[in-house]
C-alpha cells in the first residue's frame, strides 16, 4: 500500500470509528494518519485534514486544551493554503467557536460563527443544509449569553432547512430538535420540551442505533425534564439505559487497546 493510500485509509477508518463512539480505537488511527502526513510537510492541508479530525475526536472525549492545539493548527494550515473565504477554513472557525463555547469564550465563539456563516452563506446560499451546522453552533452560544429568543430562530430555521433536505426523521434533524428542547428548558418550558426530546430520541435510537453515545448523551439532557415531571420511572428506566450505553462503549473502547 501506497503512504498516501495509507494514510487515507486510516483516516477513514478513524472517521467511521469515531461516528461509532469508538473512541479510543478512532484516535489510534488518527495518530498513525498524522505522523504518515506529517512527512508530507507541516503546512500540506492533509495535515490539516487529519489534525481536524483528531481534534473533533478530543474534543468530543473532553480533552479540550489537546483539541484546542489541533484544531488552531489545522486553520493556520488552511488559512495559509486556501485564503480566508475558503469552506476548510470555515469548518475550522465552526469547529473552534463550538469549543470555545465550552470553554466559556463566548464573544470569540460568537465571532468565528458570524464570518462562517457568511462564508457558508456566499457559498451555497442561506438555504443550503450545508448553513445548518453554524446555525446550531450559534444558537447554542446565544443560550449560553441568554439570547433564547434568538436562538430559538436560529434553531427553528435550522430544522427547516434539514427536514427539507433530509426529511424529518434523519439524525441531524435529532440534533436541531435537541437544541430546540434545550431552549425551551432554559425558558421553564417543561412540557414544550419534553414531546421534543423524545421526537429526537426516538430519531436517534432508529438512526443510530440504541446503544449509540449520542444516544446516552441525549438521554441525560431528557431524564433531569422527566423527574421534574414526575415521571419517575421512565426518567429511571432511561438513565440505567445510559450508564449501560456508557459501560458499553468504555468497554468497547479498552478492549480495541489492547
Amino acid at each position: 500500500m501506497t503512504t498516501d493510500k495509507q494514510w487515507q485509509t486510516l483516516n477513514e477508518e478513524g472517521f467511521r470509528l469515531d461516528q461509532q463512539g469508538a473512541y479510543d480505537r478512532a484516535e489510534q488511527l488518527f495518530r498513525e494518519a498524522l505522523e504518515i502526513v506529517e512527512a508530507f510537510g507541516p503546512k500540506d492541508t492533509r495535515v490539516a485534514m487529519v489534525l481536524n479530525n483528531l481534534a473533533n475526536l478530543c474534543h468530543n472525549q473532553g480533552k479540550l486544551d489537546e483539541a484546542e492545539q489541533h484544531y488552531q493548527r489545522a486553520l493556520d494550515i488552511r488559512r495559509e493554503q486556501y485564503g480566508p473565504d475558503h469552506p476548510f477554513v470555515a469548518q475550522s472557525l465552526n469547529n473552534m467557536a463550538s469549543l470555545y463555547r465550552e470553554l466559556g469564550r463566548l464573544d470569540e465563539a460568537e465571532t468565528f460563527l458570524q464570518k462562517v456563516l457568511a462564508i457558508a452563506e456566499a457559498i451555497v446560499g442561506p438555504d443550503h443544509w450545508r448553513v445548518t451546522n453554524c446555525l446550531n453552533n450559534l444558537a447554542a452560544v446565544y443560550m449560553a449569553q441568554a439570547r433564547y429568543e434568538e436562538a430559538s430562530s436560529l434553531f427553528d430555521r435550522s430544522l427547516t432547512i434539514r427536514t427539507r433536505f433530509f426529511g424529518p426523521d434523519h439524525h441531524s434533524v435529532a440534533t436541531t430538535l435537541c437544541g430546540q428542547a434545550e431552549v425551551a428548558v432554559a425558558q421553564g418550558k417543561d412540557a414544550e420540551a419534553a414531546p421534543i426530546f423524545q421526537r429526537a430520541l426516538d430519531i436517534r435510537q432508529h438512526k443510530l442505533g440504541v446503544d449509540h453515545p449520542a444516544v446516552a448523551l441525549l438521554i441525560e439532557k431528557y431524564a433531569p425534564l422527566l423527574h421534574r415531571a414526575d415521571r419517575q420511572d421512565e426518567a429511571l428506566a432511561l438513565e440505567a439505559k445510559a450508564r449501560e450505553i456508557r459501560i458499553k462503549h468504555k468497554h468497547v473502547d479498552a478492549v480495541g487497546d489492547h
